[in-house]
């Protein structure tokens, strides 16, 4: 079994705590990714399961075996690194097999791994080719190559695929969902690129300050963020947010205002909260898009447009029509909508937000309150509200 379990995993280097009391579980033959920005601890957690950083607390499991004080080479593992480390003496097939060599594997079983490894990753006609005659593509599936040859319980990649291009990542962003269909072993996987993490995971553990703040998978982490970082980090662009209170039964920020039914949620007169709409969940009023369950109208003039193809976004300043357009974006409302809605840089529009996609955090601790807000004087049931996702 290919399993790996972390027991209150902390790493300290001095006084930063680079990795705070994390534990979590991945079952045997998922792919679960580690994302978060740069510094949140993501890596040294990997490299914790791997044992090139011995943790300060806790304990590390895989295959039902502890191994905290095991050398890399006994944990069963095999690591894909950024840095593409071939040896450039060397062809793809011995690159692949150096590993086999080492360690005395018959002829016979080297070359049947080769092959398999090489079929399974469709460079059978790379094999007597040297690395500088390969494209950056080419020489990454030789180093997954190499790691597959060992038959890892566990497949560790720490951002293996940041130092290709934009289109070279997309396809090899599919060449290893495939490659993870076809091998059926545990993969954990390292980016601060959420839409690697979200196109290929079974589950993503959001990391932020050492800590994971959501372990779950993709969709749910979308849709039903744990707290406001999980919102605001996952999905691209990000979510807009704006701080505000709860007074009667409507939310009121300094620009706008939006009405709910606060009880549904738990929440009183002067709660102080924070209100999430993701930019395809904000339409334009009179428009084929509008919800069925839309708020009040919100008078917003449009600032930027951005077409981007497929889609256009527009920032708009909440306020009335005479609001004054800034250059700051930090009150600025994010709007996705189709290329052939009829809308203009400096105009007067009306938009409005999709209820059911509402997410509502509490403004101290950042922690989700509700995903989807109920109408004024609502006898929708909180948990209905909050299921809407599910």
């Amino acid at each position: 079994m290919g399993s790996v379990r972390l027991d209150g995993i902390t790493k300290r280097y001095e006084d930063v705590v680079a990795v705070n009391d994390v534990s979590v579980t991945v079952e045997d033959g998922e792919f679960v990714t580690l994302v978060g920005p740069s510094g949140c601890g993501k890596s040294t957690t990997l490299e914790t399961i791997a044992g090139l950083t011995k943790p300060t607390e806790g304990a590390v499991h895989i295959a039902d075996r502890e191994v905290t004080t095991l050398p890399p080479k006994d944990r069963g593992i095999a690591m894909v690194f950024q840095n593409i480390a071939l040896f450039p003496h060397m062809d793809v097939y011995d690159n692949i097999s150096f590993g086999l060599r080492l360690r005395s594997f018959p002829k016979e079983e080297i070359d049947e791994r080769v092959e398999r490894a090489a079929e399974i990753l469709q460079i059978g006609e790379l094999l007597d080719r040297m690395p500088d005659e390969l494209s950056g593509g080419q020489r990454q599936r030789v180093a997954i190559g190499r790691a597959i040859v060992r038959e890892p319980e566990v497949f560790l990649m720490d951002e293996p695929l940041a130092n290709l291009d934009a289109k070279l990542r997309v396809h090899m962003r599919t060449e290893l969902q495939r490659l993870h269909r076809e091998l059926g072993t545990t993969i954990i996987y390292v980016t601060h690129d959420q839409a690697e993490a979200m196109t290929m995971s079974t589950r993503i553990a959001v990391m932020n300050a050492g800590e994971i703040q959501q372990l779950a998978p993709p969709l749910t982490c979308y849709n039903e963020p744990a707290n406001r970082f999980v919102a605001e980090f996952i999905g691209s662009p990000s979510m807009n947010t704006f701080e505000g209170v709860v007074d009667g039964d409507e939310f009121v920020a300094e620009q706008f205002s939006v009405t709910s039914d606060p009880e549904v949620h738990g929440l009183a007169d002067g709660d102080r909260i924070t209100l999430g709409i993701r930019p395809e969940n904000v339409a334009l009023v009179g428009e084929e898009d509008e919800p069925e369950s839309a708020t009040e109208p919100i008078v917003c003039r449009t600032d930027v447009i951005e077409p981007m193809g497929n889609e256009v976004f527009v920032y708009l300043v909440p306020g009335g029509g005479e609001a004054e357009v800034t250059t700051s974006r930090v009150d600025q409302l994010l709007m996705s909508v189709d290329p052939r809605a009829d809308v203009a840089a400096d105009e007067s529009v009306a938009v409005v937000f999709d209820r059911t996609n509402v997410h509502l955090f509490d403004a101290d601790t950042g922690d989700a309150i509700a995903h989807g807000i109920a109408p004024p004087s609502s006898e929708v049931r909180a948990d209905d509200v909050e299921g809407r996702h599910r």
